[in-house]
């Protein structure tokens, strides 16, 4: 008698939860998302973003939703329906793209509905969130450039690496025309494709380039993962002291074969004032270790949600040989040092007013940017690169 009861209200709750579903599709107009693969029905977005995500699995006991930040941090159960479909709606994403994914039975698993992109350190689903009166990332009606795929060897690794090369719209136009470079980090977790797929680099230029707010620029985004030849491998979870190490021998692939390779392939200008290295979270931090050494190098700065972090500007006057001891050098030196935050990462922004008092109190200048109703997330350094890409190479 108690297990009919127990069924009956099982049976009870799950009508419930449909009959909320269908209202709250009915109510707040609930659409396939743009970045669903071809045919896919779910997961749906609501005019408020909510997200109705559906997996199908008869056989499994429990099922959870979980993704980043700013759409579900924490594991949200899902409720199954007498046809074998488990159903959630995730409340009022952020906008953007964001990274999620299925629990079943324990297991983690990816939305067949939608396309997958590396993140969290493999192949992860995506969905992207509709960003209300913002259209500088999307693909517009105006000049494009190529992204190549760029493979060399690298003898610092004992491996073939790959870069993905931007190119503006009149690189193959003009075949005299020189063009400064910019370096473009990823995050950990990530890979070389991730400013190109998930952070739609190339429309973002694109459309500065033809508004003639960015000056053209070629744009490398490399591999931010090296291993140098016979070396361990780093260990599962990146700690501070791994990517300081991978920072170091990444340090010594740009020197003597990324840059090089670069300058020799593509038609670049190959002077310091020229060049420009940015990148988000780990590679925001890769900036900060390579390129605060190597002045030499690059005269335009940029860390996005940049991870400063393992004391390595604990003692600024003396950090990185001394790059910030000389202000008035230093200043001369170095056209830009941008740092840029989402509002929604805390931690990050804390990061950034914390290293600009390090650098006003010295004398170094600096600028910011903080991106409202954003996280650690890409539409935080789409947004950032849209910022910071129209103040390189323009003095």
């Amino acid at each position: 008698m108690k297990n009919l009861l127990r069924q009956i209200l099982a049976v009870f709750v799950v009508l419930i939860f449909l009959n909320q579903v269908l209202d709250a599709q009915k109510d707040f107009g609930f659409k396939p998302a743009a970045s669903n693969i071809q045919g896919s029905d779910f997961p749906k977005i609501s005019l408020d973003n909510s997200v109705y995500v559906r997996l199908m699995a008869r056989e499994a006991m429990k099922v959870q939703v979980q993704g980043g930040d700013g759409l579900c941090p924490k594991p949200m159960d899902l409720v199954k329906d007498t046809a074998g479909n488990w159903n959630a709606i995730i409340p009022s994403a952020g906008p953007g793209f964001h990274y999620y994914w299925f629990i079943v039975d324990g297991v983690r698993v990816n939305d067949p509905g939608s396309d997958t992109y590396h993140g969290y350190g493999r192949p992860t689903s995506g969905i992207e969130i509709p960003v209300a009166g913002e259209d500088f990332f999307h693909a517009k009606n105006v000049p494009h450039g190529d992204v190549r795929e760029h493979w060399y060897y690298s003898d610092i690794t004992g491996r073939w690496r790959r870069a993905f090369v931007y190119t503006p719209p009149d690189y193959d136009k003009n075949p005299k025309k020189k063009y400064p470079v910019l370096y473009l980090l990823h995050g950990a977790g990530e890979n070389e494709r991730g400013w190109s797929l998930q952070g739609h680099m190339s429309f973002i230029l694109d459309n500065l380039i033809a508004e003639k707010k960015a000056v053209p620029m070629i744009v490398v985004m490399d591999n931010g993962y090296a291993t140098a030849k016979n070396a361990a491998a780093a260990t599962s979870g990146f700690s501070m002291r791994d990517m300081t190490k991978m920072a170091e021998t990444l340090e010594q692939v740009y020197i003597k074969e990324i840059i090089p390779n670069i300058d020799l392939s593509y038609r670049t200008i190959p002077k310091r004032e020229s060049r420009a290295m940015a990148g988000l979270s780990m590679g925001g931090m890769q900036t900060m270790l390579i390129g605060m050494n190597h002045l030499e190098l690059f005269s335009w700065y940029g860390f996005f949600s940049g991870a400063i972090l393992g004391g390595i500007m604990d003692d600024p006057k003396n950090a990185f040989n001394g790059a910030f001891a000389d202000a008035k050098a230093f200043n001369e030196k170095v056209k830009l040092m941008w740092f840029g935050a989402g509002s929604g990462e805390t931690q990050f922004v804390k990061m950034v007013d914390d290293t600009k008092k390090k650098l006003a109190d010295l004398g170094i200048k600096s600028t910011s940017y903080i991106s409202q109703g954003t996280f650690h997330e890409w539409h935080t350094w789409r947004r950032h690169l849209n910022e910071f890409a129209p103040l390189l190479f323009n003095r």
